[in-house]
Formats: structure tokens, C-alpha cells, sequence
């Protein structure tokens, strides 16, 4: 059967991931519905191990805004996006049954009425048993995700990408916004703050000592000139140890790449993080019970080429390969 994916979708309960990406070799990549990697839509996470889902929020945005249209650039570059990871040798769509289950519905007139929207839609894609993989957006819908995951699981650990720590606690007047989602998710206790790790960190501050707060809730913060020059394979070591068996998190702003290779975000910092550490940041994950990821700040009209989408959707693909049951070839 040569079904294009779209149809395919149709039939997603009957038909794996696998089945459905190997077609792809048959089909032209700018054929058919642009879904995430082309992979089946379904209309929820019922019977998915894994599911890539879009909130495209941009009402949280302190500087330039347009991530609200990043899940739908990052599903048309995942079309470059193959079967198997021939790095790691991961096979996710071998192992687990995944698809694409559209957008979140937002309120783009009212930002704590969209974190309601996402916490309740994330509340019912985490009772399926699924773990979502999220395409942002901007920072701001990571704590609504998580409000949802830490009712499952209790407070869970943090891998942390960014060129900012997100421990904001107002901006002009307002508590909820992209700069305040981990302060907020402190005071809940989403976060198990000895499991927190934040690294790639940089850029000037409002704060003579812009770590404090992090530093305080017991945090390990990596800034970005710790990274410079390296790989960040000896670190990841240690995070293993760090987040050990339990609930693991993984937030990745794509502004913690450097803007030379992520032109196309909001907040852009100079002397960021490289692909190459990115890929070792997340392959360093390996083994963690991870429950849940984002790829976040994706502003695609600040890049013509595509490239900062064409970086999120890989590195989106990095986390299916490195969630639990993934098996290598």
C-alpha cells in the first residue's frame, strides 16, 4: 500500500508511524498535508506512546513576536526528517506508535485564558499515556504543560535550554508572560528544584547578579561561556546523575542556539550554543525518564531561509529518539 499520509491519518489506528514514514520514500516531500515529519493526524492522543502537538502562542512575547506560526514552519521543514537516526542508531517510529494531534486552540486576546486552554488539553493527552512533544509557541505555554504533567506525576525534573533562566516574577505588572514560566512553576511546585538543570544562559541583565534566584531554589545554572569551545557530553554525565529514575522535563528555547544559526526568534542573544551541542545536550538525555518536551520561540519570518525551523524540527526528532522504549537498530 502506497498511502499518502494524509490518508493514511485516516486510518492511524490501524496503521503504524513506521508503515507510514517508510511510504515517504515513494512521495514527494511537498505532497500532501503538512503535518509534523508527515506523520498521521489524529484529533487526540488516544493509543499514542507519542504525539507532536502545536500552541501557537506568541501573547507572551517581551521583544519581537511571531512564534505563534512556528509549529506550522517546523512541520513544513520536518519534511527533510527521516525514518531512523543514523547517529544514534534510534529507531522511535520501530518502537512507538506516534503521530501529529494539530494545535492546542489558544486565546490569542487572553494569555491566562490560553494557559487554561493548555493545561486542560495537556491534562487529557497525559492521561492517554502519551508524552507529548510540543511545538511552540512561546515560553510563556511550558507552564500550563506543566501544571498538567506534575498532576500526573508530581513535581518533575528540568533540562533547561535557553539564553535565558525564565525566573522572572513581573513585567509590566503582569505575572504571566515568556520571562516568568519556572518562577511561576516554583511557587506551584511543579519542579523538583534539586533535578533543575539550565544551561546555555546568557546576555545582559536587569539584575547585578541575574543567577541569584535560580542559584537560591537550588538550580544548577550553566552559562553559556562555560560551553564555549567544548563538548557537552562530560556535562550531560552529570545531569544523568542529577535527574537520576524519576520525571524528567525537557525545554528547549531555540534561542540557547546562537543567533548565527537561529536567526529566527524573539529575543536573540549573541555567543550561544552550536547545533553540535545541542544534539549533545539532547542525545545526553538518553535514558532519563523523560515525560514530556517542548521546542520553543520559533519566529519564522525573522529567517528566510528556514533554517531555525528546519534546527527545531531535528532537534524535536532528537527527543522522540531519546524518549523511553525507543529502541536502536
Amino acid at each position: 500500500s502506497q498511502l499518502l499520509p494524509q490518508e493514511a491519518g485516516l486510518h492511524a489506528h490501524k496503521l503504524s508511524a513506521a508503515a507510514v514514514v517508510a511510504t515517504l520514500q515513494f512521495v514527494a516531500r511537498p505532497v500532501g498535508v503538512c503535518s509534523m515529519m508527515k506523520l498521521p493526524v489524529q484529533a487526540s492522543a488516544e493509543g499514542l506512546d507519542a504525539a507532536f502537538v502545536g500552541v501557537p502562542l506568541d501573547t507572551g512575547t517581551s521583544n519581537r513576536p511571531g512564534a505563534r506560526f512556528g509549529p506550522r514552519q517546523i512541520r513544513a521543514e520536518s519534511a527533510m526528517v527521516r525514518r531512523y537516526n543514523a547517529s544514534t542508531g534510534a529507531a522511535p517510529f520501530d518502537s512507538l506508535q506516534v503521530a501529529d494531534i494539530g494545535d492546542v486552540n489558544v486565546n490569542l486576546y487572553n494569555l491566562p485564558d490560553s494557559c487554561r486552554l493548555i493545561r486542560e488539553s495537556y491534562q487529557k493527552i497525559v492521561a492517554s499515556g502519551c508524552v507529548p512533544l510540543t511545538l511552540g509557541g512561546d515560553h510563556t505555554i511550558t507552564y500550563p504543560i506543566l501544571q498538567a504533567l506534575a498532576e500526573k506525576h508530581g513535581p518533575v525534573g528540568l533540562v533547561h535550554v535557553d539564553a535565558h533562566t525564565d525566573t522572572g516574577d513581573r513585567a509590566l505588572g503582569e505575572k504571566i508572560y515568556h520571562g516568568t514560566p519556572f518562577r511561576r512553576c516554583v511557587e506551584e511546585g511543579l519542579l523538583d528544584c534539586s533535578r533543575v538543570v539550565q544551561v546555555g544562559i546568557r546576555g545582559s541583565s536587569y539584575d547585578p547578579d541575574p543567577y541569584k534566584y535560580c542559584q537560591d531554589q537550588g538550580f544548577r545554572v550553566v552559562p553559556a561561556e562555560e560551553c564555549w569551545g567544548k563538548s557537552l557530553v562530560p556535562l550531560m554525565g552529570e545531569v544523568r546523575k542529577q535527574m537520576g529514575d524519576k520525571p524528567v522535563y525537557i525545554s528547549f528555547d531555540i534561542d540557547g542556539l546562537d543567533p548565527a544559526y537561529a536567526p529566527g526568534t524573539g529575543t536573540p542573544e549573541i555567543a550561544g550554543l552550536t547545533p553540535a551541542q545541542a544534539l549533545e545536550i539532547i542525545r545526553g538525555c538518553k535514558g532519563l525518564n523523560i515525560v514530556g518536551c517542548d521546542l520553543v520561540e520559533v519566529a519564522p519570518m525573522y529567517d528566510v531561509s528556514g533554517n531555525t525551523a528546519l534546527l527545531g524540527a531535528n532537534l524535536l526528532f532528537e527527543m522522540l529518539c531519546v524518549l523511553p522504549k525507543v529502541k536502536t537498530m
